[in-house]
């Protein structure tokens, strides 16, 4: 798939890349149009696949209500302007990069993953994969050493998503012998020249990303789409962890439930907490607990209920619960 020139409209809209047997759907579908031509959306956006990749996202995150909004709408533009080009208007090619910014535990690289898949399907990526990263994979620690640790992120990256996780790293302005600064003028200048083949995603904490583009405006300008991850509730916790249980066989035993909400009401306040995260912490010292409990109980026999049930007590015993905790509560145990 190749892309077109910024001036003009891009070539080859949802085609699939030479070789993979493109059919006389997908020729029909970006064969140019009269302006007097109408064309079926619906039919266009099935024929994409972007609903497969949405619906995900729906099954896989809950809560989120405005983050995935904001990528529906970015959908539905690429998708625009990719029926705009089957009736010649010309359209730049698109600045794709984005900030992510939320707590830990929010689902920002699960939302960056699908959002690479989905400008794959719209033809906007040639391979759709995410290349994860930090400050570590990029700058290196002697006088030239981050230039070609930067260049094989760039390029293992290229065609997909680069995310760089806790981006402000890159940057220290209290340290004049630190490299960041060069990945980051190296950074710039792909986004810049190679936006059509590559999708750079920022994130971190939001004040900590403020303060970054504060101190780095060729950065700033180059973000098109600033999304905000929200803290999940307590409700949206109670869902995730359910949720998380089943995807490993288990289920909260029915007395278990509330004892799992005043869990995360309590953990909710500690250092460190993670949301997500720190849920999935809570079900796997849950299992913990729930196998020694079997393994060390008086019955000699279990059957599937038995090994499958998280009861109330496996949850209880955590120091999240302790009137005085000790070092480690912190952490949920």
């Amino acid at each position: 798939m190749t892309s077109g020139s910024a001036t003009g409209p891009r070539q080859g809209f949802g085609m699939r890349p030479p070789g993979a047997g493109a059919g006389a759907d997908d020729r029909a579908a970006d064969e140019p149009l009269p302006a007097d031509a109408l064309v079926d959306l619906s039919e266009v956006r099935r024929a994409t696949g972007i609903d497969e990749v949405l619906d995900g996202l729906d099954r896989e995150l809950v809560g989120l209500a405005p983050v995935k909004q904001r990528i529906r709408e970015i959908a539905a533009l690429l998708l625009v302007d990719r029926t705009r080009a089957r009736f010649g208007i010309a359209s730049a090619t698109p600045n794709l990069h984005m900030s992510f910014t939320g707590s830990p535990g929010t689902g920002k690289t699960t939302v960056a993953l699908r959002t690479a898949d989905l400008l794959a399907r719209l033809g906007y990526l040639r391979r759709g994969h995410l290349v994860a990263v930090t400050r570590d994979d990029l700058v290196g620690e002697y006088v030239g050493h981050t230039a070609p640790k930067t260049k094989d992120v760039i390029k293992r990256a290229m065609g997909g998503v680069l995310f760089i996780d806790e981006a402000y790293y890159l940057y220290r302005a209290d340290n004049e012998r630190d490299y960041g600064q060069e990945s980051i003028e190296m950074l710039l200048q792909v986004m810049e020249n190679n936006r059509d083949d590559l999708v750079v995603i920022l994130a971190g904490y939001a004040d900590r990303m403020d303060q970054f583009f504060r101190s780095n405006p060729g950065m700033s300008s180059r973000i098109a789409h600033h999304i905000d991850f929200p803290d999940y509730t307590v409700d949206e916790l109670h869902q995730i962890g359910q949720k998380m249980a089943r995807a490993l066989g288990y289920t909260f035993a029915p007395s278990a439930l509330p004892v799992l909400r005043d869990y995360l009401e309590h953990r909710k306040t500690q250092p460190r907490f993670a949301n997500a995260r720190s849920v999935r912490n809570a079900v796997e010292r849950a299992r913990l607990r729930q196998a020694g409990r079997l393994m060390d109980g008086d019955a000699s026999q279990v059957g599937m209920t038995e090994l499958t049930t998280l009861e109330a007590a496996d949850l209880l015993a955590s120091r999240v619960f302790g009137a005085d905790p000790q070092p480690g509560a912190a952490d949920g145990r």
